[in-house]
């Protein structure tokens, strides 16, 4: 059993580019292609994990996009608010009371102070 371990960390030193010095150039290979399989085993797993990721992404846009449509019809029922969609243009806002208030309204810049009216 403590043959295996050592067998296994001398390859693990290996693969990690260390006590390198004793080897020959079929083991350099041996490692050099080892260590491209797994290099590939980690890049198919990699694009394996973006795909399910896009697939994912895309279910939530076709979900969002549902809702999306149903909101507008909601929105399409109420036609007491229009929507500009062009910049610069003002929004009309539709209300229930009469175009003449009945308040007056004062601006005044400064500090405040008492009035009598």
């Amino acid at each position: 059993m403590a043959r295996k371990i050592e067998i296994i960390k001398m390859s693990q030193r290996k693969l990690l580019g260390k006590d390198l010095d004793p080897c020959s150039s079929e083991e350099l290979q041996e490692i050099s292609r080892q260590l491209e399989i797994s290099l590939n085993n980690i890049r198919a797993r990699k694009d394996w994990l973006f795909k399910e990721q896009i697939e994912q992404l895309q279910a939530k846009e076709r979900l969002l996009l549902e809702e999306n449509a149903r909101l507008r019809k909601q929105c399409d029922a109420q036609p007491w608010l229009q929507i500009s969609t062009q910049p610069n243009q003002a929004v009309p806002y539709l209300s229930s009371c009469s175009k003449s208030s009945d308040v007056e309204t004062e601006l005044f810049i400064g500090v405040p102070q008492m009035r009598c009216l």
